[in-house]
């Protein structure tokens, strides 16, 4: 079999016509040259029976397009749980009949220079630009020449590029109302930053979101934050250790961790202490990280929307791109992507 690409010219003589009606007809633009429909059909039916694909570099150099999105991270292509941002929005793209160029630089300053390079250099039509975890940074010039968006990141300065984050305030007032749809009214504990919103590990953008929204829905109801213990880490081994020291002071009624990590350290706390999730203590938390499924009970916790942020990010660059070709001004923007609520077993309803 051969593997030569077929041309329009091929199409043109397998439908008897000329290759100026192909071309019109696979650009359809055929009834508005008042091309027949039976001829138009024609044209369709040979080039599906030659199995005839556009030459996209033609297309590029005709419409100043190259139908392409770079696709640049820290680390997201190699972390498990970010990585559904890339799922994400590698279909989108393909929804759009876009490829996506993918570039990791492990967050090494020069890596990530050399990268945002070669997708100037591959002249992609926009770049999306993305954090494993959300977190505020400084914006590389290089992004600032074309079409490009922000990703589970915002930027520190005033910045023309659109962002996409996960709605964490709106994750911390679900936390919140979980546990009071449940009944707690007291003795409700934060693991992992708090009491104040500011309280939270260097560059925890999350942690200070989530806060807030906790924050607010139980000062509405008039409840009080009993503590909050600031982890360095959101790991295990912070949680358990948090969580262990406030056990040797009180019993909480409910805690909120501040991601699925510190849940399982401070379940692990709990258990050295002969106290029963959720029948002495409930936990809410945030992530949805596949180890939330594991533990026993499974934990009730609000989901990071990695896909929905990924096919966001692409939807969202597209509107850039068309406003770069009409020379209109980027709109600067946050948008957010809710969370949702994954109720599982380990909050129990409070008399």
């Amino acid at each position: 079999m051969s593997s030569r690409r077929v041309t329009l010219s091929d199409v043109a003589r397998h439908a008897g016509v000329s290759r100026t009606t192909v071309s019109l007809v696979l650009a359809g633009r055929g009834r508005e040259l008042r091309i027949s429909q039976a001829v138009e059909q024609q044209v369709l039916d040979a080039a599906n029976e030659l199995g005839y694909r556009p030459n996209i570099v033609s297309i590029g150099l005709r419409t100043g397009t190259t139908r392409t999105i770079g696709f640049v991270s820290d680390t997201v292509a190699t972390t498990r749980l970010a990585g559904d941002m890339i799922k994400g929005a590698l279909e989108a793209a393909r929804e759009q009949d876009m490829m996506l160029f993918i570039g990791e630089s492990e967050g090494e300053a020069d890596l990530e220079s050399g990268l945002l390079q070669a997708m100037h250099d591959r002249q992609v039509d926009g770049i999306i630009y993305a954090s494993m975890f959300t977190r505020s940074l400084k914006v590389p010039a290089a992004l600032t020449s074309g079409p490009a968006v922000l990703l589970n990141a915002i930027s520190e300065q005033p910045c023309a590029l659109p962002a996409i984050v996960p709605d964490e305030v709106e994750a911390g007032r679900a936390a919140a109302r979980i546990l009071l749809d449940a009944g707690h009214r007291n003795d409700i504990h934060l693991i992992g930053a708090g009491p104040g919103i500011h309280d939270v590990p260097p560059g925890a953008l999350a942690g200070v979101e989530r806060v807030t929204g906790i924050r607010e829905v139980l000062g509405k109801a008039k409840v009080k934050i009993a503590s909050g213990r600031v982890c360095p880490d959101w790991q295990p081994e912070y949680g358990y250790q948090a969580t262990r020291e406030l056990l040797e002071h009180t019993r909480p009624s409910a805690l909120i961790c501040l991601n699925d990590r510190i849940a399982v350290g401070a379940y692990q706390a709990l258990d050295d202490f002969r106290l029963k999730v959720p029948a002495e203590v409930s936990v809410v938390s945030f992530d949805d990280h596949p180890v939330a499924t594991w533990i026993r009970p499974q934990l009730t916790t609000i989901a990071l929307p990695h896909y929905e942020l990924g096919r966001k990010a692409v939807d969202v660059l597209f509107t850039e791109i068309e406003r770069h070709r009409q020379a209109t001004t980027p709109e600067s923007r946050i948008y957010r992507v809710p969370m949702p609520v994954r109720t599982r077993d380990s909050v129990a309803v409070r008399a």
